[in-house]
């Protein structure tokens, strides 16, 4: 068993947290929001991940996970101290690191022990150096300690799995012993363990998230492409990830990605090579074509409706993604900025996302469910490919239509049965439904 402290209490620091407690270790996970840790002393999750709540509640009772916002209390006792708080996109696309630099302050000026200081949240290609060089600065006297990057790699809805059974864990650090012992607190794991410099492990967390958008990207371009030749994009990606070179994951065509890394670390990336002269074409295009998409949903609806203004646009999704609640980048967000600014009203429904909505969005109306945001739309939008909307009765979202028109941001529908069902249907690149043939 190892005591280790996680500063942040977010998707990753809550996550982590939860997890290392899991596996027999002593958590203590410190936040600066007091709402959030006294939420979490109640039981009250900030954030929905599903099976999150039931391992808080079991290691909260097995006396092996706390929660404070004392960062005296949380390195007391501390071996490793993860920091994994927010670097949201600052103002030119770059990562917004002050909170890093309050963990870091705060962690050197209260440590009176040797630590291992361990760099969770995604930073930019050099910040372990710069933590190094925070701590060496404002630390008490001459207390040892060593700076890990460990990336994480979870995603949203399913990052409790992706901790216990991951593909790999990345460790970075100029000094081989501490590295080594972050890689003991992963042994139980049973996985390939990398180690590295810091740099380079910083370097891998961009580089993996910017070659998966750009693998979205691309099947977004392609998906145009087959409206304009009469291909289905569907068809077209399952021939594609036959080839053992190319894979099946990350080649579903739609409104684009969102969330809280894959928007923030593209920039990011394309900013550092900026800064450093060079030039990143190629995420420039990814950009540029995700944005696009949420621009080809509106251009659909366009073409069934003729005038937004004044048509009841009903979004099926919120999230940028199931199973989560996540608003962050959400295509939903922009796609109803788009329609409103065309003079349509817009509604939507979320399973999960309604509460976090009504904060980032107040403009959007808020339908109970599926059903009663049908009623009376002119369109429907599926924007979150949530299982719920795959299993829709399809027959009774019809009748409740103004209009049966049905735009599929994320191909979840087959075009054929839709027809069928009397709807006028568009998905994303779609095939024969889009050309004269």
């Amino acid at each position: 068993m190892k005591n280790i402290t996680v500063v942040g209490v977010g998707y990753v620091g809550l996550v982590t947290g939860v997890c290392f407690a899991d596996l027999g270790n002593q958590v203590v996970c410190v936040d600066i929001s007091e709402e959030k840790i006294e939420g979490l002393k109640r039981g009250v999750m900030p954030i929905y991940e599903p099976g999150l709540e039931e391992l808080v509640e079991r290691n909260v009772q097995a006396g092996r996970l706390t929660f404070t916002t004392s960062y005296d209390v949380g390195l007391r006792e501390a071996e490793f101290v993860f920091i994994a708080v927010g670097t949201p996109e600052g103002v030119d696309g770059e990562a917004d690191l002050r909170y890093v630099r309050m963990a870091a302050r705060s962690i050197a000026e209260l440590m009176d022990h040797p630590i291992v200081i361990v760099n969770k949240s995604t930073v930019p290609v050099g910040t372990g150096d710069w933590v190094s060089d925070i701590i060496r600065n404002h630390r008490n006297g001459g207390v040892e300690f060593w700076v890990v990057s460990n990336p994480e790699f979870l995603r949203e809805g399913a990052a409790i799995s992706d901790f216990m059974y991951p593909d790999r864990v990345v460790l970075g650090s100029l000094d081989p012993d501490a590295a080594e012992k972050v890689a003991q607190l992963y042994l139980p794991l049973r996985t390939t363990i990398m180690i590295t410099d810091l740099r380079t492990a910083e370097m891998i967390k961009y580089a993996s998230n910017a070659f998966l958008a750009t693998r979205i990207s691309f099947i977004n371009e392609i998906s145009n492409i087959c409206e304009a030749l009469g291909a289905d994009v569907k068809e077209v990606a399952t021939g594609m990830g036959y080839d053992k070179r190319i894979g099946h994951a990350f080649l579903d065509a739609g409104v684009g990605y969102g969330g809280s890394c894959f928007p923030k670390d593209v920039k990011a990336l394309a900013y550092m090579a900026e800064v450093k002269g060079r030039h990143p074409q190629l995420l420039r295009a990814v950009m540029e074509i995700n944005d696009y998409q949420r621009q080809a949903v509106v251009n659909k609806l366009e073409q069934a409706l003729g005038s937004l203004e004044g048509k009841k646009i009903g979004l099926l999704g919120l999230a940028f993604k199931p199973n989560t609640d996540d608003m962050r980048e959400a295509p939903s967000v922009q796609v109803a900025h788009i329609l409103r600014t065309a003079g349509a009203e817009v509604r939507a429904y979320d399973p999960v996302a309604m509460k976090g909505a009504a904060r980032m969005a107040p403009e959007i109306e808020l339908a109970e469910d599926p059903y009663a945001l049908a009623e009376g739309c002119d369109a429907l939008v599926v924007v979150t490919e949530w299982n719920e909307f795959k299993h829709l009765d399809l027959v009774r979202v019809r009748g409740l239509m103004n209009q049966p028109v049905l735009i599929d941001g994320r191909n979840i529908y087959d075009p054929s049965t839709m027809a069928e069902l009397g709807f006028y249907y568009r998905g994303m690149g779609r095939g024969y439904e889009t050309v004269e043939v």
